[in-house]
């Protein structure tokens, strides 16, 4: 995996609000309308948006475009086409960015998904999320495996890069039921897959069930042995983890999102985004709005969406990038947190922690969380941080 410097890298992240249907483990900021979206105003807000962030900051260079929800697929290919012109207008784009756009299997048609590749979408995530139809409809899936397989295959036709998701942990899964199930994925994803632990978020339906004792997650020896065979399964059949969730082949990590893991700069466009901006010298956390038409409403009034806008003082930034870099299977170079941070990592508890073999510093002296260590990440990164 190429490593990159902090200045290599920009990513523009546009976030599309709009799905289907609520699923009830999802806490993302995704809405439900019932009638028609007018997706030709929002068009207009996303570039309106751009326009004033491009303005707010240095001259850069976009590496990285990011199109997420939400369900983005369901966003007409001229509105995809629409928010790529606005962001070329007022940056420059790399000659080979990637461009990314996550897609349901509900909303994937050969056509619609063609319009994207035109409006220059090079790359598709789907949500695929099981490859079993009792797994799907607990987790209140609209899709069947089929055609779950059937969208992959005309992602397959349609994109050279591709990659898709799936939960594991889920109700009543062994590691036995998983092991298999992960084969069947990977002889269907060409180089890179996205494997979640089903995590029980507040305030999503799944939260109430749960602690009503109406769904039982598996235990936490066999969460661990399913996170085990992860790791095994999927380096054994050449997609090893370059991230604490994300498997790939050497070489097709994806690079957006590299770009937050490495603690690089980055746009967040459209309702609920994030974003990370180096602004006069300085790193700024931003958000925006929410409520899409909230967000709507705010950017025709005043140009941007932003609800919050937080300058990130040196201790801030540099436990941001320990926080994110160490969920890397690359590390991080304690020489750039020391520079963040003002201060040198403890070596007391970095000893303390190569001991407990939580972590493991290479040999051109990068800093990494060992395999052991992974499934204790927050503690490992508590430590240091301390």
């Amino acid at each position: 995996m190429k490593r990159a410097d902090a200045a290599d890298a920009f990513g523009v992240y546009v976030h599309w609000p709009f799905c289907l249907s609520k699923c009830p483990y999802c806490d993302f900021n995704s809405h439900v309308r019932h009638t028609a979206i007018d997706e030709d105003r929002y068009v207009r807000a996303f570039a309106r948006e751009i326009e004033t962030t491009a303005a707010r900051i240095a001259p850069q260079e976009v590496t990285s475009i990011f199109l997420g929800g939400g369900t983005p697929s369901l966003m007409k290919p001229q509105t995809v086409g629409g928010i790529l012109d606005a962001i070329a207008k007022h940056w420059r784009v790399s000659p080979d960015v990637e461009v990314t756009l996550e897609a349901n299997p509900t909303s994937v048609e050969a056509t619609r998904f063609k319009g994207y590749r035109a409006a220059g979408v090079n790359r598709v995530s789907l949500g695929v999320q099981a490859l079993d139809d009792a797994s799907l409809k607990a987790l209140g899936r609209l899709h069947t495996a089929r055609e779950a397989l059937e969208a992959v295959a005309i992602a397959r036709a349609a994109f050279e890069r591709y990659s898709f998701d799936l939960i594991y942990a889920r109700p009543d899964q062994t590691p036995r039921m998983w092991a298999d199930e992960l084969k069947h994925a990977i002889a269907e994803a060409a180089e890179h897959l996205s494997l979640y632990q089903l995590t029980i978020e507040e305030g999503t339906p799944f939260y109430g069930l749960h602690a009503a004792g109406k769904l039982r997650t598996p235990d936490e020896a066999t969460a661990r042995a399913l996170y085990d065979v992860t790791q095994e399964t999927c380096a054994q059949l050449g997609l090893p983890a370059y991230e604490i969730s994300n498997h790939a082949r050497p070489g097709a990590e994806c690079r957006h999102n590299l770009v937050y893991w490495r603690g690089q700069a980055y746009a967040g466009i459209g309702p609920g985004a994030h974003g990370r901006l180096d602004i006069d010298g300085v790193r700024h956390a931003l958000a925006t709005e929410r409520r899409p038409e909230a967000w709507l409403m705010r950017v025709e009034a005043s140009g941007h969406g932003i609800v919050s806008d937080e300058p990130l003082n040196c201790e801030e930034r540099a436990d941001e990038f320990l926080l994110m870099g160490l969920r890397l299977t690359e590390g991080i170079d304690p020489r750039r947190y020391a520079a963040l941070a003002g201060r040198e990592l403890d070596p007391g508890r970095i000893t303390m922690l190569r001991e407990e073999g939580a972590i493991a510093i290479d040999p051109d002296g990068r800093l990494r969380v060992t395999r052991s260590g992974f499934p204790v990440l927050d503690a490992v990164v508590a430590d240091l941080a301390a």
